[in-house]
């Protein structure tokens, strides 16, 4: 029973209006006890004559106070909805079907969004889907929340209203239309019916209108061939699936190479089938591309070298006999090789080229033509490239001459692309009206009359057709964050025509949906528009002309070829100011923060240019200035490249932008100002500066060294012709004095696994080209922080999974471990190891994404001492982070080195200026992931949220979980364009991981140790 008997502490209390008991209730102690004054202050503390005991009353009162405030949590008010929207289920993410389209990077994708926040790019897997998203696409939900974006337009520098660009753009337009000068609309490849009608419109108001498509890595070369053998300006589709022996001269198809999307059709005929055939690649190039490291066979060359064997190649197939010089006498033979088994596949071949030249591109037409090869599909054209050097050529000098009165721009940034940007600039300043629709106030915008703030295509409508026969619809999938106005509105509105942009696209649309309904397009983002015909070759190409053309082409004496490119991550540089692409690791140099310079071990000798490790595990360079046409680039690194053609040299293009980035962002150098002529072959002089510079290269181990069981490799003829048990060797160790297989053999009692769920995941070695797309995914899903270049240096990056990429130490894998094998003697073994680590001039290189391998008995698990990590019935290694003290016990017992450590709080913290450190930024966040605070381990999880999110959706719909329905929940897997990574339940029988995990080509990583992974890999084959 309660009393209502009331206790007084003083007579005070008594007097209800006393100020002392007032005072007393709302703070215990009158006079606050000055601790931070006095322990704070290092000269009062050394001067003090406190005693010992005066000392422990501070900081026991002290550490007593600041453990009563820590009880106190942060007050987070959630504000409900007012009007729940229907279609939003708080806790259930929602997806929309859109594509991206940004002039350089192309994909059909669905956006998950939870509680109207996009936060994960997925595949659209829907028929009529042309291109999956690459590393960048994934990385694209990012940059929707960059606090560098425009915020509202800006006129003459500063704020304005819509209103107010309206007016000046419209007497603008007036001056023109009466004679002032012409009006010319600049954009980047659009691939968009709809806005291509609405810019015709726009122009036919003025005389003299111009509309220049300019890319910034060009494909023009490619386009005049094909426009002049087709009739049409744009760029042959390719079916790698359908060729058996594919040579490619200079084309990084695996990468951005004509707009990329190759790599599933490539990867699906690299698979050996049930008839032991797969695919023969060839890969003649200079610089070490993703393509020419999955290649069978490469073939390093100089461009000028490539040009000779393009006409060996044209000759022996078509049988022609233009004069040529020889190729390179090391790889002549192998040259030859290489065409007569192309002219011997027949229209089972297929030939690519990346040289821009107009002459070579003809030549790959001649070749694929000859072949009748059934991979080369002019036919179904693609749209996905579509500038013009000479258009944009032509346009500067208009500008220079003043014959431009109102240049509008969208999507392009030729201030910071253009290799002859000061023309550019001089030019603009004789435009009377410039305006420029962009993301940011980037390098041109910041220089234009009017800087329009464009919405992120997250937040717009519009359409776009990759390739004929193709049509797909983009569409918002939230509201736009700022004040911002599409192109295409805008355009509408200059125009004089009163719709919106959305009512416009509905009308155009129809013609191209292939009978869908308006709402049924919006649903499933694509339509087939139809079968392509049949395009008939157009009268008047010069095969042969060109074969001699190219034949004449000469090596500049005493200068070394640069080789231009684009890197897997960061692209043109569209999204340079994005953390996870400045942060993801190049898949052939390892190393992220940067672009440089590679080099040949041969001219780096030459040269004196090194590399070298430090002490704290930091990759560091030589200096060197790179001049090209009289133009100096400064200060840029080296990296000694295996598998650089001798003679040449490579350089990333997209890094070097400086305006609306952070600080953090600012890095590598503008190799754009060499691009000269669009052309990504340049004659360059490398001088040797001094310092030297520090990398950030996550992985300093380039060669496996002969242990042929991390990467098990065979060839095509022995894994046709001999036992599995020769080259899929299961280990074996000592039981009872007998040789038993090493995972037969447990220290642990095993528990039932068979009931329930159990997943397991599948990585085909043959299927993955190491494209990271599934690092970024993976980025996305579980909230992984960026650390920025000074810890990764430190290799604390944070990365759940890594894609270790090896070079062969001799001319292939299989040689190193002869040699391994074949090494006797203390003294001759030291050697040979000590040689074994620099890998050949010319490697094979293996990928091998690794990720926690969920061990069934994890060694991470029976050392830690808070039980922080255990296992679960469902096959999943867990981690509970509120229970983790960080001993890193766990990191220290792991044999893959797959656990990362949180060594300081990336999120909230000025230290590290990324996304997490912003509003902004943070709604990217997975509200179904934790975010991770200090001194708390982390790793793959197998996406176990997602797994659950899947179990409990079956469940609530009364029905079991659909076969291959677990792939889509682990992010990588669902990322995986190339079919390399499947994910699923090995106790679901009908799952597609059974199938893969019976196959004879399936091992287990370092699985003599017995940890039982419940990853597994499948065997390299090579088609040597």
């Amino acid at each position: 029973m309660a009393s209502n008997k009331k206790y007084w502490q003083s007579v005070e209390e008594l007097n209800e209006n006393s100020s002392i008991v007032e005072t007393l209730r709302n703070n215990e102690f009158v006079e606050e006890i000055p601790t931070e004054d006095f322990l704070g202050d290092k000269e009062a503390l050394s001067s003090s004559s406190t005693s010992r005991r005066d000392f422990l009353k501070y900081v026991g009162f002290s550490t007593a106070a600041a453990s009563l405030a820590a009880c106190e949590g942060p007050v987070i008010k959630s504000i409900p909805y007012v009007v729940q929207p229907e279609e939003i289920i708080p806790g259930v993410a929602d997806y929309y079907a859109t594509t991206m389209a940004d002039g350089f990077d192309f994909a059909n994708i669905l956006i998950k969004t939870r509680e109207g926040r996009p936060i994960k790019v997925e595949n659209n897997t829907l028929a009529g889907s042309k291109v999956a998203a690459n590393g960048r696409v994934h990385a694209s939900v990012l940059s929707l929340y960059d606090s560098m974006r425009l915020k509202q337009p800006l006129v003459s520098g500063k704020p304005a209203s819509w209103q107010e660009v309206d007016a000046k753009v419209a007497a603008g337009l007036s001056q023109a239309a009466a004679g002032a000068g012409s009006v010319v609309v600049l954009t980047g490849t659009l691939a968009s019916p709809s806005t291509d009608k609405i810019i015709a419109e726009f122009g036919a108001k003025y005389p003299g209108f111009k509309h220049v498509v300019y890319d910034s890595v060009s494909s023009s070369e490619a386009l005049d061939a094909f426009q002049q053998v087709y009739g049409e300006r744009a760029l042959a589709d390719y079916d790698f699936l359908k060729a058996d022996v594919i040579v490619s001269v200079g084309a990084d198809f695996l990468g951005d190479w004509q707009g990329g999307g190759y790599d599933s059709g490539y990867t699906q005929g690299r698979i050996p089938n049930k008839n032991g055939k797969m695919s023969k690649h060839i890969q003649i190039e200079s610089n070490m591309s993703l393509t020419g490291a999955n290649a069978d066979k490469r073939i390093p060359l100089t461009v000028t070298e490539q040009k000779y064997a393009l006409v060996k190649i044209y000759n022996i197939v078509t049988g022609s006999s233009v004069a040529v010089p020889d190729v390179n006498k090391t790889y002549a033979k192998a040259v030859e090789q290489a065409a007569s088994q192309l002219k011997a596949a027949g229209s089972k071949g297929v030939f690519v080229t990346g040289l821009d030249d107009v002459n070579a591109q003809l030549l790959a037409i001649a070749i694929n033509n000859a072949l009748a090869s059934a991979a080369f599909n002019p036919a179904g054209a693609r749209y996905v490239r579509k500038g013009d050097a000479k258009a944009v050529a032509q346009l500067v000098k208009d500008m220079k001459a003043g014959t431009v009165h109102t240049l509008i721009m969208n999507n392009v940034n030729p201030v910071y692309t253009l290799p002859n940007s000061a023309d550019f600039v001089e030019g603009l300043k004789k435009v009377k009206l410039s305006v420029s629709f962009s993301l940011k106030e980037d390098e041109t915008a910041s220089k234009t009359t009017v800087a329009a703030a464009a919405p992120h295509y997250l937040e717009s409508w519009g359409d776009v057709s990759i390739a004929k026969g193709y049509y797909a619809v983009t569409q918002p999938t939230i509201r736009p964050l700022f004040n911002t106005k599409q192109f295409q509105d805008a355009l509408l509105a200059w125009s004089g025509n009163p719709q919106a942009y959305y009512d416009y696209l509905k009308t155009v649309a129809p013609a191209y949906t292939g009978g869908k309904t308006w709402n049924q397009l919006v649903h499933d983002g694509v339509a087939l528009t139809g079968v392509a015909t049949t395009t008939t070759a157009a009268l008047g190409a010069n095969y042969s002309g060109a074969a001699s053309a190219l034949a004449a082409a000469k090596p500049a004496a005493g200068m070394l070829e640069l080789v231009l490119y684009t890197k897997t991550g960061l692209g043109d540089g569209q999204q340079a100011n994005n953390p996870w692409l400045q942060e993801f690791p190049d898949p052939i140099t390892r190393t992220s923060w940067d672009n440089y310079v590679t080099v040949a071990k041969a001219d780096a000798d030459a040269l004196g240019l090194e590399n070298w490790n430090v002490a704290n595990g930091g990759l560091n360079g030589s200096l060197v200035t790179v001049e090209v046409n009289g133009v100096k680039l400064q200060n840029v690194p080296v990296i000694i490249q295996p598998g650089q053609a001798k003679g040449t040299v490579g350089i990333a293009l997209g890094y070097g932008r400086e305006a609306a980035m952070k600080k953090e962002m600012i890095v590598g150098v503008n190799a754009y100002t060499l691009y000269s002529n669009f052309n990504s072959f340049q004659n360059a002089k490398l001088t040797k500066t001094d310092g030297e510079h520090e990398f950030a290269c996550v992985q300093l181990q380039k060669t496996l060294m002969g242990r042929g069981d991390i990467v098990k490799e065979a060839t095509l003829a022995d894994f046709n012709n001999k036992p599995v048990e020769e080259w899929n060797i299961m280990p074996v160790v000592s039981y009872d004095h007998k040789e038993v297989p090493a995972a037969s053999i447990d220290l642990w009692e095993s528990f039932d696994r068979t009931t329930g769920h159990h997943f397991n995941l599948s990585i085909d070695l043959n299927a993955c080209t190491g494209c990271g797309a599934c690092v970024i995914a993976c980025h996305a899903e579980n909230n992984v922080p960026v650390v920025g270049k000074s810890e990764i240096r430190r290799s604390r990056d944070m990365h759940w999974l890594r894609i270790d990429r090896y070079y062969s130490s001799q001319d292939t894998f299989a040689g190193d471990v002869e040699l391994k094998e074949g090494t006797t003697g203390l003294m001759n073994t030291i050697e040979t190891f000590g040689n074994m680590e620099d890998p050949a001039d010319n490697p094979q290189v293996v990928f091998q994404p690794v990720m926690c391998q969920h061990c069934n008995h994890a060694p991470c698990e029976t050392v830690c001492p808070v039980a922080a990590t255990s296992h679960g019935r469902q096959g999943q290694n867990h981690m509970a982070y509120n229970r983790c003290v960080g001993t890193r016990y766990c990191a220290n017992n792991c044999p893959y080195k797959v656990r990362r450590f949180n060594w300081f709080l990336y999120n909230k913290n000025n230290d590290f200026d990324y996304h997490m450190n912003d509003d902004l930024g943070r709604m990217v966040l997975n509200p179904d992931v934790n975010v991770r605070s200090r001194g708390v381990m982390e790793k793959c999880s197998f996406c176990i949220q997602s797994t659950q999110a899947v179990i409990l959706k079956a469940k609530r719909e009364g029905r079991v979980v659909a076969k291959g329905e677990f792939n889509d929940a682990c992010a990588c897997s669902a990322a995986c364009s190339t079919g390399a990574m499947v994910f699923g339940d090995v106790n679901e029988k009908e799952d597609p991981i059974v199938r893969l995990k019976e196959d004879e080509r399936a091992y287990h990583l370092l699985s003599h140790i017995g940890t039982q992974p419940n990853v597994f890999y499948h065997v390299k084959v090579r088609n040597t």
